[in-house]
């Protein structure tokens, strides 16, 4: 019989604390239902919606998503204008309900490239939210893993700082959160893109067949099960690190 709910689920009680997602596949959910792509983007915003309330009741802390990758540029010039205003629409409609829910919004990535209209709209929801602390919901906007360490690495250097794991660290985009404990990918794809390259070194991976525009609690929660069974190890032997036991070292977000 399927659980109906996800205290039902086998390992309910092992939710990780940070769930990272490479949302994939809305430009192929809309071409398969012959619509233009940023129909399969506006999909996507509303499975985004629903994975946050689904994160929200599983108690999970903290979301990181790839909402534009830094690549993303080299897409039609059509698609990155839809993309850039659905952004600021999302904003508007969607800042205030996150707020009531107690969501933190942060917007990590390269503010250079973006409009001065995009990036009022990003501070501004940040500003918005910034003592919510139900969930930490990270968006990453024209964002890429190996910019990531260059900025931090460059930011070091011109402050005359030694550059080590420890200082890379805390320079780094999501340095406001602990590292992922699971990232998942949809759209049947099976690698990082460029998403989170450093913050991944011991991260469980999950790939799911999907689209993104078709994502919920079903497929959330098969995700997480999946998750639960896992031994984390991070380098030790299982009689060192039990299973079901979470990394205490690392960045705690607010």
């Amino acid at each position: 019989m399927t659980a109906k709910t996800f205290e039902d689920l086998p390992g309910a009680g092992r939710v990780p604390r940070h769930v990272a997602i490479v949302m994939d596949g809305n430009g192929r959910w809309a071409q398969k239902r012959h619509l233009p792509r940023v129909a399969g983007h506006k999909q996507g915003v509303d499975a985004l919606k629903r994975t946050v309330h689904a994160c929200l009741r599983r108690r999970v802390q903290v979301l990181t998503v790839f909402a534009f990758s830094s690549e993303n540029w080299n897409r039609p010039a059509e698609e990155v204008a839809g993309l850039m205003e659905l952004l600021v629409l999302a904003l508007s409609r969607e800042v205030p309900e996150l707020h009531k829910n107690g969501v933190q919004l942060h917007f990590p990535g390269d503010k250079t490239g973006l409009s001065a209209r995009v990036v009022r709209g990003l501070e501004s929801a940040a500003v918005k939210t910034v003592g919510n602390q139900a969930l930490v919901l990270n968006v990453c906007f024209n964002y890429g893993g190996r910019w990531d360490m260059v900025q931090a690495a460059r930011r070091l250097a011109e402050q005359g700082i030694e550059i080590n794991e420890e200082t890379l660290s805390a320079g780094m985009a999501l340095a406001h959160v602990p590292d992922p404990d699971l990232l998942i990918r949809t759209g049947g794809e099976s690698r990082l893109s460029n998403f989170l390259l450093w913050q991944s070194a011991y991260t469980e991976l999950y790939f799911s067949d999907g689209l993104w525009p078709d994502f919920d609690e079903i497929e959330l929660d098969k995700a997480l099960t999946d998750f639960a069974g896992r031994e984390r190890r991070f380098g030790q032997t299982s009689a060192q690190a039990p299973g079901s036991a979470l990394p205490t070292s690392g960045r705690q977000h607010a």
